[in-house]
Formats: structure tokens, sequence, C-alpha cells
């Protein structure tokens, strides 16, 4: 039985990287929260000026919904791309051996 090991050393880069899904999740939350709290904090008892009618807390908070959420996003994104050119910079490199034996049978 002759057996036949082949070596190959190459190089490589290893770094961490953040998880965008988790950081956009959490800047849409934020934005959900962020609205939440916008919608108490202005009042819902008042009459608007431009349009003369009075809207109630749940569509005063899903007008908030629509400009908070994507703000959050893209806050999210952005504090997830710093973390990645931060993270990129810690980057080095490794030496990868991968040994691959054949056996003839």
């Amino acid at each position: 039985m002759a057996e036949h090991t082949e070596t190959h050393v190459e190089s490589a880069e290893l770094r961490r990287s953040p998880r965008f899904g988790a950081f956009f999740a959490v800047g849409g939350a934020f934005g959900i929260v962020l609205a939440l709290i916008l919608t108490y904090a202005v009042g819902t008892d008042q009459i608007s000026e431009s349009t003369g009618a009075r809207y109630s807390e749940a569509q005063v908070f899903g007008f908030l919904l629509l400009a908070c959420i994507p703000v959050g996003l893209a806050l999210g994104g952005a504090v997830a791309l710093i973390f990645d050119r931060v993270l990129r910079r810690r980057a080095r490199s490794v030496r990868i051996e991968r040994e691959t034996v054949e056996s003839d049978d």
C-alpha cells in the first residue's frame, strides 16, 4: 500500500467582521422605540396647521414609523460599516497548510 502526500502552503488574511443583519435589526428596533417616544412627546390633541385635521395616536405613531425606521436602519448600517473599517485594520496574515493524502488501493 503506497501513500502519496501533497502539501500546499498558502497565506490568507484573518479578520473579524460584524454581522450586518444584527446591526440593521437593532437599528430598526431603535427606530420603533424612537417613534413610540416621539408619539407621546409630541402630543396628539392638537390640530394640524397644514391640514386642519386631528390625528389619533395610532396615526401619529404610523407616520413617525415611516420616518424613524429608515433612519434607524441607516444608523445601524453606518455603525456596522464603522466597525468593519476598524476591524479591517486589525487583520493579520496567517499561514495555511493543506495536506492531501492519497492511498493506492
